[in-house]
């Protein structure tokens, strides 16, 4: 198997495990503070499976990967979430939105750590470790855009006045389109040899200082 295929697999794997965990850390951290919706519809589990989702996690990664786009993106199904029974619901709504964002944090410094075992590099697993370590930076770049409904958005939202708040949730459906031209229209420029993507001016400074964050516990 070529190095180019085996670098697809990889990511491909790295992509899977972040998004799922990405979820669970959701469902979990929901039923941590008195909802469990989610375990009642099956998510509060790392089965890839029930966390898939047909467009963002296999036709969007596909997409990307075909069109040469510089990263690799994809997303699962959102986790069913009743922030009505929710205790302290404010802060146990905080805490949820911010449980993907940690959750890809944490697994890319494992990601980082694990590379110790093997210096030079030379083994499939290196290969997963490192995509491990750029995919969950990107999904947590991702969702840390203050735009609903992102994680971000969602944390933005909680921090708000609540009249405030509900104007604020009002902007969620708008937000789904932006996301999508975001992602999108780029790769349709591209086509045209037009390059111009804001949603990489948006995620480069946010990946570069996670990943200086990050560095500090694996050079630790």
């Amino acid at each position: 198997m070529t190095d180019h295929y085996i670098t697809i697999i990889a990511s491909l794997l790295a992509l899977i495990l972040s998004i799922t965990f990405h979820e669970a850390a959701h469902g979990y951290v929901a039923r941590f503070f008195g909802d469990r919706t989610a375990e009642q519809y099956g998510r509060l589990t790392l089965n890839p499976i029930a966390h898939a989702d047909l467009f963002g996690t296999l036709i969007l990664p596909a997409m990307m990967f075909f069109s040469g786009a510089p990263f690799l993106f994809g997303y699962a199904k959102p986790v069913p979430v009743n922030e009505n029974n929710l205790h302290p619901n404010r802060l146990g709504k905080f805490c949820v939105s911010f449980a993907g964002i940690a959750m890809n944090i944490f697994l890319a410094i494992i990601a980082g750590l694990l590379t110790h075992i093997n210096p030079t590099g030379e083994t499939f697993g290196n290969d997963l470790l490192i995509a491990l370590i750029r995919i969950n930076l990107i999904l947590a770049a991702f969702n840390l855009i203050p735009l609903l409904p992102l994680d971000g958005g969602r944390m933005v939202n909680t921090l708000l006045p609540r009249r405030l708040a509900y104007e604020h949730s009002k902007t969620e459906p708008y937000g789904v389109l932006v996301l999508l031209g975001l992602i999108l229209v780029p790769l349709f420029l591209e086509t045209f040899g037009i390059y111009f993507n804001p949603l990489m001016m948006i995620l480069t400074p946010i990946y570069n200082l996670l990943m200086q964050f990050v560095m500090i516990f694996i050079i630790w």
